[in-house]
């Protein structure tokens, strides 16, 4: 059978630029195409929480990252009258070894992606390049493109990930319809650089102004947003002069203190995909699901999307895992997106109501219950690989210890699965597991008290199985209970994926 290339991955973001970069650490041969001829200058995304920056350290990027980040320490909501209805910290240090909210320029994190790609053997991205049709058939998913030459060619490949964006043409093309979670709004996004300070209290400040509902986020460096509600008499022209901005902002931002270098009128969306995946074609990204900026959420699941899913393709075409591995991105990954994109959906309509009896009636229930409003807690995957219900912990994210020599737990386990076991239980197992561990490169086992003590005691168990994408499998308390949960492995007797390191406890000690 004769494939140009393991995955085509469409769309030349973050998310499909990440995805490469995931492939390309893992070994699978891969090639992204973009439709546009250079890197798009200005920023959309802002936001990584916790998870998102801990999916940097598998791929040697999360310094780097880190340099390119500013914790959001300060989140506020206030009303008409400008009395703050809610105020938080974020930011703050959390069991993944990130702070919490974290705020960047997007195009400095596409620059060091997309170097990360140029330097990495077995992949590419194909700047310029459009796709124009897409089919599959027993040889493959078959991509017909354009190339910057105005030239057609077919590519194929054995999976195509679509990570072309909220207008997908991906899943355009499947004609896969988008469940509809929230109500479209038109609001003006204003992007620019800061002349001193601007009078506003607060990272992120959600402005809920009848009058105009707006977001003011302040960004690294100088740079700072507002996001403002357009409304039916506005003249979308004189909205996005200067004097316009200063006007929608009430003076936050006027010609005096603020240049702007990027003012676009886009719409909030809420919307997950009906179908995450058609034969060897995955979404993922806004192609998959689209959430209204409320909570960040939006890069972060598509970040979400791509470590879910690279480890399993990774297994799958080192023949250690079984093709049905992939089902369980969309039953792991589309409960968990839909659920913030729910949230984010639900906090929209609080914020961006004009309405000014459903205002006073949201002031009234912010004063009385400020707890109910604070940023939801993180859900647990779908049904999938891990234990679900029968265990609190499984299908939920691990914490993540910071080891006594100052290194994060991620940065000596890689990419494989970890079972972090007490010393008595691993010493409970059958000789025949024990060596079956030792012999199995996909595992990490860690039993030093140093290394796992805060992660057991996160889960409450004597033993407790990671995933690479550092979700929980499940945990143990006796011999029989591990054994039960490795028997739940996906890896089957094909050819041994190559050694990152030596699994033994001395090395890593």
């Amino acid at each position: 059978m004769s494939r140009d290339f393991e995955v085509l991955v469409v769309g030349g973001g973050p998310v499909g630029v990440k995805t490469l970069v995931e492939l390309g650490h893992a070994g699978v041969q891969a090639v992204g195409i973009e439709q546009w001829p250079e890197m798009w200058k200005q920023a959309r995304a802002v936001h990584f929480d916790a998870e998102a920056m801990r999916s940097f350290q598998p791929i040697g990027l999360a310094s780097q990252v880190c340099d390119l980040t500013t914790p959001m320490c300060h989140y506020r909501m206030e009303n008409e009258a400008g009395e703050t209805l809610l105020s938080h910290v974020t930011g703050e240090w959390g069991p993944q070894a990130w702070p919490g909210e974290n705020l960047f320029h997007q195009p400095e994190i596409d620059a060091l992606l997309r170097a990360e790609v140029e330097r990495l053997p077995g992949v590419e991205l194909r700047l310029g390049t459009e796709l124009l049709g897409i089919e599959e058939d027993t040889e493959g998913v078959h991509c017909r493109v354009e190339t910057p030459e105005g030239t057609q060619r077919t590519l194929t490949a054995r999976w195509v990930i679509a990570c072309d964006g909220a207008n997908s043409t991906v899943r355009e093309a499947f004609g896969i319809s988008l469940e509809n979670l929230g109500v479209d709004d038109p609001w003006l996004v204003v992007d620019g650089h800061l002349h001193g300070t601007a009078d506003i209290e607060g990272d992120m400040v959600a402005l809920g102004r009848h009058s105009r509902p707006a977001l003011w986020l302040r960004l690294p460096g100088d740079r700072a947003r507002i996001e403002l509600k357009v409304l039916p008499d506005d003249d979308p022209d004189e909205i996005i002069t200067s004097e316009g901005i200063a006007r929608l902002s009430k003076g936050l931002l006027t010609p005096e203190n603020f240049t702007p270098d990027r003012r676009s009128i886009y719409t909030f969306r809420a919307r997950v995909a009906d179908t995450w995946r058609i034969g060897n074609v995955f979404l993922a990204g806004d192609a998959a699901h689209q959430a209204p900026p409320l909570f960040g959420q939006g890069l972060c699941a598509g970040m979400r999307d791509v470590a879910n899913l690279a480890w399993k393709i990774r297994l799958v075409a080192q023949g250690r895992a079984p093709e049905s591995l992939l089902d369980t991105y969309e039953s792991e990954r589309r409960p968990h997106a839909w659920y913030w994109v729910n949230e984010a959906a639900t906090m929209a309509n609080l914020v961006q109501t004009t309405d000014p009896a459903i205002a006073a009636r949201r002031d009234a229930h912010c004063r009385a219950n400020p707890e109910t409003v604070c940023p939801p807690p993180a859900p647990a995957l779908g049904p999938g690989l891990h234990l679900g219900q029968a265990d609190p912990h499984a299908g939920r994210i691990s914490a993540q210890p910071m080891l006594p020599d100052g290194q994060r737990l991620d940065d000596i386990v890689g990419r494989r699965f970890l079972l972090a076991v007490t010393p008595e239980l691993l010493a409970g197992l059958p000789a025949s597991v024990r060596t079956a561990l030792e012999d199995e490169p996909e595992i990490a086992v860690l039993s030093s008290p140093r290394h796992i003590r805060e992660l057991l005691d996160a889960v409450e168990s004597s033993a407790v199985l990671v995933r690479p994408d550092r979700y929980v499998l499940g945990t143990a308390r006796t011999p029989a209970e591990v054994e039960g949960l490795l028997d739940l492995l996906p890896l089957g007797n094909g050819r041994e994926s190559r050694r990152e390191m030596t699994r033994t406890e001395e090395t890593v000690a």
